[in-house]
């Protein structure tokens, strides 16, 4: 696999607000990162006023167009030393766990993990009783078994840390 000078963070978006806001904000303070967001991601990201023209004037973006997921060669290519995914929706986490590659995230956290690239998965659905934003506000949310099972199985898998609350996805991003 060829190596790049300077690799850069791959940060992947999924469909959730949980964190959203402050999830953005944090890749913002990355100096080398590109954005993966999948098609839940694009859609979610007007409802709480985020402009993807202000996104791709920050960072290189990519989004769930095609079939194949064709940026995943990049992970391939040496072009990322980590894959952040933040936020996580269960969805999203479910697939992760039980191996569906069917997305742009999902598929290249397949493929970080085939290239041996360490991830962070920030999950969005980790307490049976939490509160969490959604376009009008704070809401509360009550998690199925499945979900907070998942999150589990997950925090299992090599080259994988999962956080569980947003301190923890500081802490990971800061002793990377």
């Amino acid at each position: 696999m060829a190596k790049y000078d300077r690799p850069r963070e791959a940060w992947a978006i999924t469909g959730s607000g949980h964190y959203l806001k402050e999830s953005l904000a944090l890749a913002a303070q990355r100096p080398k990162v590109d954005l993966f967001l999948s098609k839940a991601a694009a859609e979610v990201l007007p409802m709480y006023d985020i402009d993807m023209q202000v996104l791709r004037e920050r960072f290189t973006c990519f989004r769930d167009t095609t079939a194949s997921a064709s940026p995943v060669g990049l992970f391939y290519q040496g072009r990322y030393d980590r894959l952040i995914i933040a936020p996580a929706t269960s969805n999203t986490v479910a697939k992760m766990v039980w191996g569906i590659a069917d997305t742009l995230v999902t598929n290249i956290y397949a493929q970080a993990g085939k290239c041996r690239i360490p991830s962070i998965v920030f999950a969005c659905d980790t307490e049976p009783e939490m509160m969490t934003e959604a376009p009008g506000g704070q809401v509360p949310v009550y998690p199925r078994k499945i979900d907070l099972e998942n999150v589990t199985r997950l925090m299992s898998f090599e080259y994988t840390t999962v956080a569980t609350s947003y301190n923890q996805l500081v802490t990971a991003l800061d002793n990377y």
